[in-house]
């Protein structure tokens, strides 16, 4: 039996959620496990009505949970910040969720703009630092408003925020990397970084990167790239990569150009984990309001978040089940990946996956 709290959130997010947790239920009964599911309304119209975000009392509440399934934050009435730092950053920081974990891999039948780029060439993940960096809200103004108005945010690093995160990266290369999977000779592990610029904190990052992997972990290999050369790489040459590993900020931005190589935010999905504690998983899109209700908007993205979500709790079987599904639901049924486009409603498209899972 595993608790998970349920926040479908915002625009399209209680769409799409509903469609994970059809998926999540199909794989309980399949393959016998259990699922107590509890909804929370956290998003942007309690926010109207109570002024709240997230809660203290809350956070206490979710810490009880075995996991929980984001559907989107973000509301067009509400102005961008508060929302996602009352919410989503809350959260990563409460719960100490200290990883954010992102595959890039492209299914079959999804078109992406890398030319002569395939699903053998696009497929790898990116362990970025969730807790860390320019996010934890370090510094201010000072005369602000002022033509002299100074604004400060500082990056922030300690070595035990560094040293877990690698390590977590490590142990996912080893279990997850091509090697493992049997698509290639060796696991590899990347750090992805700025040495000769972001001197102090990259230094840190380096250094911890090569005395953990040599002390700990003779057998993965070990690669650098400065963030603007895998920038370069993942658009000329995705296959190079198996496992990334980077900072809060990096991570931040490589991962939505990932993203997009692999059919866009309709298929990227997400998890914010605390291998201790509770993990959350979210689809990346954001909530769409745009296509708020019509029931066109891609619920795949959510249906993947699940699927990560029963990875981490263990529940590999059904979690495999699910992305086999997906995938050959993007091979043989879809049209597109886009809103309005996949020739499928999104229930339906949850029903295909649905459907492909039970048998």
């Amino acid at each position: 039996m595993y608790k998970i709290a349920v926040m479908p959130g915002d625009g399209t997010g209680p769409e799409v959620t509903a469609e994970a947790v059809k998926v999540l239920k199909t794989a309980a009964t399949k393959f016998g496990f259990k699922m107590d599911l509890t909804e929370f309304d956290f998003g942007g119209e309690r926010y109207k009505r109570t002024g709240e975000t997230l809660p203290d009392s809350a956070v206490e509440e979710l810490r009880k949970f075995d996991a929980i399934l984001l559907g989107a934050i973000g509301h067009p009435d509400i102005a961008p910040g508060i929302l996602e730092k009352g919410i989503l950053l809350k959260a990563r920081f409460e719960l100490d969720q200290y990883i954010n974990l992102r595959p890039v891999r492209l299914y079959p039948g999804v078109e992406t703009p890398l030319k002569d780029k395939g699903p053998n060439e696009i497929d790898y993940v990116v362990v970025r630092e969730n807790s860390g960096d320019a996010y934890t809200g370090t510094g201010g103004f000072t005369m602000k408003g002022t033509p002299h108005e100074v604004a400060v945010q500082t990056a922030v690093y300690s070595r035990f925020q560094v040293d877990r995160c690698l390590r977590y990266a490590f142990e996912y290369a080893r279990k997850y990397g091509k090697k493992a999977r049997g698509k290639g000779p060796e696991n590899t592990l990347a750090l992805c970084g700025k040495t000769n610029v972001l001197t102090y904190i990259y230094d840190l990052w380096e250094r911890a990167f090569h005395e953990i992997g040599k002390a700990e972990y003779p057998d993965i290999r070990r690669d650098y790239y400065h963030v603007d050369a895998t920038c370069m790489w993942m658009v000329k040459n995705p296959e190079w990569f198996d496992v990334i590993v980077t900072g809060n900020m990096f991570g931040d931005i490589i991962t939505d150009l990932g993203a997009i190589t692999q059919g866009g935010m309709g298929i990227a999905a997400g998890g914010n984990i605390n291998p201790e504690g509770v993990s959350m998983f979210e689809p990346i899109g954001g909530s769409a309001p745009k296509y708020t209700g019509k029931g066109v908007i891609n619920p795949l993205a959510a249906i993947c978040s699940a699927q990560m979500m029963l990875a981490t709790l263990g529940e590999e079987k059904a979690a495999d089940a699910i992305e086999k599904a997906v995938m050959y639901v993007t091979a043989n049924k879809l049209k597109s990946l886009a809103a309005g486009r996949m020739g499928f409603s999104t229930s339906e498209v949850g029903d295909l996956v649905a459907e492909k899972v039970a048998q």
